[in-house]
């Protein structure tokens, strides 16, 4: 059954990552405020994973913001888009590979979850995405495309249909977003 917090939250994320695409600073308080709808959502849910992440995701959303507002020497953007530096994706999979169980051992001993593992994949690449997200790497939207495809599954099982849209969406977005990106990148070359 959808609730009005999360048509609020879909729509909020939506605008969200169109923000983010076209490097609109303003994606950080919309993901602030969809994080926390959001929160509400999977907690009642019991994906107590998600519902934590959307409490760390509004947290991030102000460094992220932060992050994107700060200028250089030159008034410039302190940040623009680039690519990982050689073994970054070594360093993103270690993240990952140690998060994602950590996580998982947490929600089994601390919450009465019916899906930890399946919660925890996800909550934790989503924590390596939105860092690679704030830190303006191309890269950032292959992680998402591999969280949202994984989220949809996760939410189809509880039922969470606008949810599942949302994330399909997002999985779409995620591609949108990487030639997007991919194209600044070359044309600022």
């Amino acid at each position: 059954m959808m609730s009005s917090t999360e048509i609020a939250g879909f729509v909020l994320g939506l605008v969200m990552v169109v923000c983010s695409i076209r490097e609109l600073h303003w994606s950080w308080p919309l993901a602030l405020s969809s994080s926390v709808l959001y929160f509400f959502v999977f907690k009642s849910s019991l994906l107590y994973g998600q519902a934590v992440l959307q409490l760390v995701f509004a947290a991030l959303a102000l460094w992220g913001w932060w992050q994107w507002l700060r200028q250089g020497d030159n008034a410039q953007p302190a940040l623009r888009i680039q690519r990982l530096p050689r073994g970054g994706w070594a360093v993103v999979t270690a993240a990952s590979v140690v998060l994602w169980p950590a996580l998982a051992v947490l929600l089994q001993t601390f919450t009465d979850s019916d899906v930890a593992w399946w919660d925890a994949l996800p909550t934790a690449l989503s924590l390596v995405g939105q860092v690679l997200l704030g830190r303006k790497y191309l890269e950032n939207w292959w992680v998402w495309l591999l969280v949202n495809v994984l989220s949809v599954v996760l939410f189809a099982y509880k039922g969470l249909w606008l949810t599942c849209i949302l994330y399909a969406l997002f999985a779409l977005m995620s591609l949108w977003g990487w030639q997007a990106w991919q194209a600044r990148l070359k044309a600022a070359r």
